[in-house]
């Protein structure tokens, strides 16, 4: 993940501290900005937080009003923004748990 980032170092830090001060605002980024595509576009942090549910129906309300009153912009349902439970990574795909959370989220 920190070497997709723009500003990862691609010839290494000049130093252990350089090194200590990138990923220390690598994380604070990913934790606190990164909205994640597998959480429903929520930081991890508000996850961790708990804050992810009321984010997420404040969000669903707005696209329920934004569809009301502009019908015309969706050809169907609005984004799913249910809050995603279980995130897994790297799942096995063989799994019962992985894919009965596949189908549900399919659903």
């Amino acid at each position: 993940t920190c070497k997709y980032r723009p500003d990862y170092p691609m010839d290494g830090y000049e130093s252990l501290s350089a090194a200590q001060q990138w990923v220390t605002g690598f994380v604070h980024w990913y934790d606190h900005e990164h909205r994640h595509s597998a959480i429903r576009f929520v930081t991890p942090g508000q996850r961790h937080a708990g804050q992810d549910d009321a984010v997420l129906a404040r969000r669903d309300a707005i696209y329920a009003e934004a569809k009301r009153q502009h019908p015309g912009r969706w050809s169907g349902v609005t984004r799913n923004w249910t809050p995603r439970r279980t995130v897994w990574l790297n799942p096995d795909q063989n799994d019962p748990l992985v894919q009965r959370d596949q189908r549900l989220e399919a659903a």
